[in-house]
């Protein structure tokens, strides 16, 4: 039994938006990341991006529970000695409203090429409205909004484009395109292998008999002239 495997620019990708109003960072974070790297499908394949564009508004209202706005620090390093620096969630979050959830996010994704792709798909507004009502995003809830699998969505197929600029040659034809020519030796011994031709009979009508038609002869009455009497 053979597993499917998606293809590159096989899928149609979707858009989601999700209202961040009150929103648990960590909660939020670990349903937005399957979505962005496609695992709420039954066609992820790891190492294709097969997730879809999630829209997040109002980033700029998550929660954190407990004390975390005081106990929870983040750290960065300029790669320089002396380069390492803490920041508090609540002074973090103050500057650049955006980053604490954009962190949670990532630590959820792959350490790699692919996932840097895939968190180029997350949109985060800090507010209400966002620039994307274009792709008609579906909403979901931020609580139980993760969507179900809902099977493969294919991507229509898209004929390719001539190139401008240049002529077409013999070599550009498909493979099924080019008619193969005959070798020399397959021209000489062609006359050879033909089947010789059937003549062709051509059918004809039969022709009618004539049959004449004879009238009867008229009989011909010769005129008596009458005999004199005698004295």
């Amino acid at each position: 039994m053979n597993c499917y495997k998606a293809k590159t620019g096989e899928l149609t990708q979707q858009w989601y938006v999700i209202d961040a109003t009150e929103a648990v960072v960590g909660r939020l974070a670990a349903q937005i990341a399957p979505i962005l790297m496609g695992k709420h499908r039954p066609t992820y394949t790891p190492y294709i991006d097969t997730g879809d564009y999630v829209v997040v508004t109002n980033v700029d209202k998550v929660v954190f529970t407990g004390k975390k706005w005081q106990q929870k620090f983040y750290q960065r390093y300029s790669g320089h000695p002396g380069g390492q620096k803490e920041e508090q969630a609540a002074k973090l979050f103050q500057r650049h409203p955006d980053r604490i959830l954009r962190l949670a996010i990532q630590r959820m994704m792959p350490k790699n090429k692919i996932g840097r792709h895939m968190m180029s798909k997350l949109k985060l507004v800090a507010g209400a409205v966002h620039e994307h009502q274009a792709q008609s995003p579906v909403p979901l809830e931020a609580i139980d909004g993760r969507p179900t699998a809902a099977g493969a969505l294919f991507a229509p197929k898209v004929a390719p484009k001539p190139r401008k600029g240049r002529t077409r040659h013999v070599n550009d034809v498909a493979p099924t395109e080019q008619t193969a020519l005959p070798t020399p030796l397959e021209a000489a011994l062609a006359p050879l292998h033909e089947e010789p031709a059937t003549p062709v009979v051509e059918a004809v009508a039969p022709t009618p008999p004539v049959v004449e038609t004879v009238e009867p002869a008229t009989p011909v009455v010769e005129a008596v002239e009458p005999t004199p009497p005698t004295e």
